[in-house]
């Protein structure tokens, strides 16, 4: 079989299923060309990458989490500078605890009642239609909304912020020359806005806890304040949008669970979540670095070489669910890796992500009778996000709360 995992084309409308079909009973670490003349290892079994993930001695999260190493103008940029997601333990730790206490469960549950109002929000801006966009109407507004509002700005910056994460995620050969290095310019730019005001007008809010925090007794600099404001954009959006949108494109293509859905939402719910966040897979690997010679899978790994687990292939193996291809949201036992294997990278706004899914779903489940795709979506152009980026649907004009 023809392995091509880097191609973002392979992942319009389903991520390339086949493929790591074969790679988990063929080659489940398989030594993969990144098209550069070098080479990464491709981890497709659940056991692996859950192995990979827990794992941050052997495997560093530095120099980058994506396949690509940061180019020379970045690392000029940014110097001594890190993002949270690029380093390893302790440091990672010492970071992580920084903003922790904002994403526990308790706080994640402090805030349902303000989502549950957003999410009220959200359909009441379409109801009156009787058409929308699903995926930039709804799906994307809600966790640019959340973040936005955690860090204290307006609501609609955080969904122009969104946007420009969705470019920067984009495949090289799916945008204008400059597009993704505009976009990473303005992302910075409106960090240093953000970092000037809270840095003289503290609020109650993630930024100003960011900006006069510490780490190792080091206050916190306008890069690194950038590099935590591009963090929780990105990665505060990217699960809950295309979970969202994605999933709603499989819960149309498989009608049979919708119905079942809609007649007991309030039992369901819960379950058809986590069976679409491992259906989904929106995060589609992260990459690691061996730190030292080692054997994985019955590969010899080399330190230095790139070592990436591929999320979807393991959420569809055998050893992380039963009939792993059947699409069940009555599921109980289901042990995915969407958010990470767990350890000490598992995804710090998961409980805050979960809230957010399941509230807007219910939300546009109980408003939007009727609802169902009026014209074929659009995907992202990348091969490290998941997802659609339009979904044209109809429904029965309603009222607003």
């Amino acid at each position: 079989m023809d392995i091509d995992l880097v191609s973002a084309k392979n992942y319009v409308e389903a991520q390339p299923h086949e493929q790591f079909a074969w790679l988990r009973e063929n080659a489940s670490v398989f030594r993969h060309s990144d098209g550069r003349g070098g080479h990464f290892w491709a981890v497709t079994r659940y056991a692996d990458v859950k192995l990979v993930g827990r794992d941050t001695t052997r495997f560093s999260s530095t120099p980058s989490i994506m396949l690509s190493d940061p180019s020379p103008e970045q690392d000029a940029l940014l110097g001594d500078h890190a993002m949270m997601l690029t380093c390893d333990p302790p440091l990672h730790t010492r970071m992580r605890r920084l903003v922790a206490r904002e994403f526990t469960p308790r706080a994640a549950e402090a805030m349902r009642k303000h989502i549950d109002e957003l999410a009220s929000k959200i359909v009441d801006d379409v109801i009156e239609r009787g058409e929308c966009d699903l995926v930039r109407d709804l799906a994307g507004a809600m966790p640019s909304y959340v973040i936005a509002d955690m860090l204290g700005i307006p609501l609609q910056d955080g969904l122009d912020l969104y946007n420009h994460t969705e470019v920067i995620h984009s495949t090289g050969d799916s945008v204008a020359a400059g597009e993704r290095q505009a976009a990473m310019g303005a992302m910075f730019a409106y960090s240093q806005e953000v970092f000037a005001d809270k840095a003289q007008n503290p609020g109650d809010d993630l930024a100003s806890l960011i900006i006069h925090g510490e780490i190792d007794g080091q206050s916190i600099d306008s890069i690194d304040f950038f590099l935590w404001f591009l963090l929780l954009i990105d990665a505060g959006g990217d699960t809950t949008r295309n979970l969202v949108g994605g999933g709603f494109h499989t819960l149309f293509q498989h009608s049979d669970q919708l119905e079942m859905l809609r007649n007991d939402l309030d039992g369901l719910l819960p379950n058809a979540i986590e069976e679409l966040l491992r259906w989904v897979s929106p995060v589609i690997y992260m990459r690691r670095t061996a730190t030292a010679d080692l054997e994985l899978g019955g590969q010899q790994v080399k330190a230095g070489d790139r070592v990436v687990m591929y999320y979807g292939a393991a959420n569809r193996d055998p050893e992380c669910v039963t009939d792993p291809e059947r699409f069940d949201i009555t599921r109980t036992q289901n042990p995915h890796v969407a958010f990470g294997g767990g350890g000490a990278h598992y995804c710090l706004g998961a409980n805050l992500a979960r809230i957010e899914i399941g509230s807007l779903i219910s939300e546009i489940l109980r408003r939007l009778d009727g609802l169902a795709p009026s014209g074929e979506p659009t995907w992202m152009n990348s091969n490290f996000i998941f997802g659609p980026t339009t979904m044209p649907v109809t429904f029965t004009p309603g009222k607003r709360n």
